[in-house]
């Protein structure tokens, strides 16, 4: 029906267009066509649309179809993703507070990772669906694909030499947050900063120093990551005392000492094994030292040690074991010279001494003549 139409259409136009001027005649150069020549030029017409009619069909119905297949797939893709994610979070939150989650579990970390890690995927998924359906509908408008590649591989190839810092540091922080080298709330020693980690981001890193300062750290520019938060973590403490204290007595004492942290609040959870004396470390002529250590929650190290110098500086002063550098003990203390505070005899105590007579003055002549 539509291709009859057309025709009558382009052979009524042709006729009015003949009879516009209808005294003139044929040989004239009016502009005006005739009636066989209008019903050609219609015949024609109808014929191309007729011909090409399926291809247009084709091709249109091609391009719906591809375009409804991308929508729909990225809409599924990103729809699935999400869940992923949204899951994860939810495997996050349900051992949230309990001893589990407070020694394996940081929500925060895990929120922030599976949501890098879920716009990554997204952001991908939607680039390689939408670029494939770009380049079918371009293939079903019957253009040539491979100037076109040609000329995106030579713009990719110039834009990743331009900003190759950038690709390094995109790349490197999709590597560190799919392995799960660190995460928010790890302690962490990046090389160039270290401190705790308060965002992870595809290109920086941000990292809180001990003063307070921010670390706005490369992702690309981190070649070695040491995680401090990650397994457990060892508090080891140095006594030093003197050479003449019984050795068997100091490991009783400070065995004693660790048998009392480990049952005390809060360290009995975050020791995680026994304190033990390692044994000596350093024997000097005045000093000998002895090495104590134990497994802790990670990040618990350095305030196990305070706590363990504390209990054995006390314990010590206790048993009476004596701490190089400490005051020594009232019985054994030195008697005082009393002639320590006595000046030595001068040499000038004696008048008639030569150093008396040489620094007398001169007395003066009694008689003396004009």
């Amino acid at each position: 029906m539509p291709l009859e139409v057309l025709a009558l259409t382009a052979f009524s136009l042709a006729v009015l267009s003949a009879a516009a001027d209808p005294s003139a005649p044929p040989s004239e150069p009016s502009g005006t066509v005739s009636f066989d020549e209008a019903a050609k030029q219609a015949g024609d017409a109808a014929s191309w649309v007729e011909q090409n009619w399926s291809t247009w069909l084709n091709t249109g119905l091609r391009i719906a179809l591809i375009l409804i297949v991308a929508i729909v797939l990225r809409i599924m893709v990103r729809r699935a993703l999400t869940k992923l994610i949204a899951r994860m979070n939810r495997s996050a939150q349900a051992v949230e507070g309990t001893a589990l989650g407070g020694l394996l579990v940081n929500a925060e970390r895990r929120r922030q990772r599976s949501e890098a890690i879920g716009s990554v995927l997204r952001s991908v998924a939607s680039f390689l669906i939408l670029g494939t359906a770009g380049l079918m509908i371009l293939g079903a408008f019957k253009i040539n694909l491979a100037p076109l590649l040609a000329s995106a591989g030579v713009a990719g190839v110039a834009i990743g030499f331009g900003a190759r810092n950038l690709v390094t540091d995109f790349l490197s922080g999709v590597f560190m947050i799919m392995e799960d080298q660190y995460g928010v709330g790890d302690a962490v020693d990046a090389g160039v900063a270290t401190g705790e980690v308060i965002e992870v981001g595809l290109r920086v890193t941000k990292l809180r120093g001990d003063d307070g300062e921010i670390w706005y750290v490369r992702n690309g520019e981190i070649k070695r990551i040491g995680n401090m938060s990650q397994g457990w973590a060892t508090s080891s403490v140095d006594v030093a005392v003197r050479p003449s204290e019984d050795l068997d007595q100091v490991r009783s004492v400070i065995d004693g000492v660790g048998e009392e942290l480990a049952k005390a609040e809060p360290w009995n959870e975050q020791l995680w094994g026994p304190v033990e004396v390692l044994g000596l470390t350093e024997v000097l002529l005045d000093s000998m030292t002895v090495r104590v250590a134990v497994k802790t929650m990670p990040g618990k190290a350095l305030g196990i040690e305070r706590e363990l110098r504390w209990r054995i500086k006390r314990a010590f002063d206790a048993a009476g074991i004596r701490i190089v550098g400490g005051l020594p003990l009232a019985e054994e203390a030195a008697v005082a010279d009393r002639s320590a505070s006595v000046a030595p005899p001068s040499a000038l105590a004696s008048p008639m001494s030569p150093q008396s007579l040489a620094a007398a003055p001169i007395p003066p002549p009694t008689n003396l003549s004009k």
